[in-house]
């Protein structure tokens, strides 16, 4: 019976079918950095615009940069009142970070490996101290990096084409930019669920999900922004009073069940059991996407998110920090890469190649404290 209902699970597409993590990770040519993200100042808002929509927006070093330093000279101006970040026109918010330029630098031992998770880590944790208002618009892919410039702000607005994921599990990496934050707080265990498996929500779901605080209609997202840019030395009472005003007059997908409402109580319980003993795959079909996933991240993932569950967000994006110079300098990340990115055969050869093969002790060496190199918040 168990076995049946499980079956039923939302769809989970294999490894290789996951496209849209090949759109997170696929890169345009470099082009002007003073243009990859745009910076403006209207009426007493400041307004952040990515703007490398043949990325799909994906967040380089030289736009968290630009992103961090604005957000703090704004924070400190007494004409701006809130901040708003959005993406052009198009398919997606942000789809994640430059992993291909990621991947690269740690193939030729660059301190990028180290001042590009430096400055985003320091970026999220800068979004979420804001001392003004923050309102992220996340229509369209929202993944990654992506989350990490969003869902630690005030307000997050979700549209019908927002699609939530963090993949990284696919790539030989872990839901970073304060996933073990944010992820273990959702309801129940569906953080847990999220960050192993890279499952995606869609539209409204986002919301009922607790990930976005708003739902507003695609189309009604640029009156949205002038509103908001209209209001006069606006309060976060302001803000939210003229964001649930546009939220209440949305009827998409109103009545539609929370994708995974009637699996909740299996998810909960398999996550505990993973909790309880490590990750033992259940034998239905959310094994068949775990076992697509690099073993490596899926323990770190699992103690990622156990351990997070009870730290501040400083304390999360620390020990993130020790995690991605770990995976940077073992295996699994750069065939990640490999196999979606450059020879797109979807078929990584992870290494160690089982569970049961990753040891205690590897991962314990993960999270070791890195002294003097430790992330400073």
């Amino acid at each position: 019976m168990a076995a049946r209902v499980l079956r039923r699970l939302p769809r989970v597409k294999p490894f290789h079918r996951l496209q849209v993590i090949l759109q997170h990770l696929k890169m345009s040519k470099q082009t002007d950095s003073t243009t990859e993200v745009l910076l403006e100042k209207r009426g007493g808002a400041g307004i952040i615009t990515l703007n490398r929509p043949k990325a799909l927006n994906a967040l380089n070093f030289s736009m968290i940069q630009q992103m961090y330093s604005q957000i703090k000279t704004w924070e400190k101006d007494p004409e701006t009142f809130l901040i708003i970040i959005k993406g052009p026109e198009g398919k997606a918010f942000c789809a994640g970070g430059d992993i291909r330029a990621i991947a690269d630098a740690g193939k030729a031992g660059s301190r990028l490996i180290q001042d590009f998770f430096r400055a985003e880590y320091s970026l999220n944790n800068a979004i979420a101290t804001c001392k003004k208002p923050y309102v992220a618009l996340i229509d369209g892919i929202t993944m990654g990096g992506g989350v990490g410039v969003s869902v630690h702000g005030r307000f997050r607005v979700a549209t019908e084409k927002t699609v939530f994921a963090m993949p990284e599990t696919a790539i030989g990496l872990f839901p970073d930019v304060g996933g073990g934050y944010f992820l273990p707080r959702l309801s129940g265990k569906m953080g847990y669920f999220l960050a192993l498996t890279g499952f995606r929500l869609k539209g409204r779901d986002v919301l009922k999900a607790g990930i976005a605080t708003h739902f507003v209609d695609s189309e009604k997202l640029p009156a949205l922004e002038k509103d908001l840019i209209a209001l006069k030395s606006p309060s976060t009472e302001n803000i939210a009073d003229l964001l649930n005003s546009y939220h209440v007059k949305s009827k998409v997908d109103q009545e539609k069940e929370f994708v995974l409402d009637e699996h909740m109580e299996k998810i909960n319980r398999i996550a505990i059991k993973q909790c309880q003993k490590n990750i033992v795959l259940p034998p239905f079909q959310i094994s068949h996407t775990l076992n697509k996933m690099s073993p490596t991240s899926l323990k770190i993932t699992l103690r990622q998110l156990r351990e997070g569950a009870s730290m501040s967000l400083q304390e999360v994006l620390r020990m993130e920090y020790r995690l991605s110079q770990a995976c940077l300098k073992g295996h699994d990340f750069y065939e990640g890469v490999r196999a979606v990115l450059i020879d797109k055969d979807q078929s990584p050869r992870w290494r160690p190649a089982a569970l049961e093969e990753v040891s205690d002790e590897f991962v314990d060496n993960c999270f070791k404290p890195l002294g003097s190199n430790d992330l400073k918040l």
